[in-house]
């Protein structure tokens, strides 16, 4: 899995923070945990195309009437990240999760790309 995030010389109307991803592969797949605060489930999207996965979350931040912040280090409302992921993972049985603003992506390997045991005989 190659991350494939954008340059920071990227157009400011498709500006985004790139948000904090941790990898775990293991011998049946890969698991991977994305911090997304502050996005709701209904402005999560994920995309798979390809061999490219790509998460996409707004923010959204209730800000009561009449106010605005005096300090705001979350400038861009919107996260985005994008990866290409090995041929040897099977991105038809992919499992997502989000709980808690944290987005729990369970890609398992193809059954070509798992480690199998193989028996031996004796003669």
């Amino acid at each position: 899995m190659t991350d494939t995030a954008k340059s920071p010389t990227a157009e400011r109307n498709d500006a985004a923070l790139i948000p904090p991803v941790d990898v775990y592969e293991d011998a049946a797949g890969i698991t991977l945990y994305a911090d997304l605060p502050g996005v709701p489930k209904d402005r999560l999207a994920l995309q798979l195309e390809a061999d490219t996965l790509t998460i996409e979350g707004e923010v959204a931040l209730d800000m009561p009437s009449g106010m605005e912040p005096t300090h705001a280090e979350v400038s861009l409302p919107r996260y985005r990240r994008s990866f290409t992921l090995s041929r040897e993972l099977d991105t038809e049985r992919v499992d997502a999760r989000f709980e808690h603003g944290v987005l729990v992506l369970r890609i398992p390997k193809a059954a070509h790309a798992q480690p199998r045991k193989v028996d031996v005989r004796v003669d």
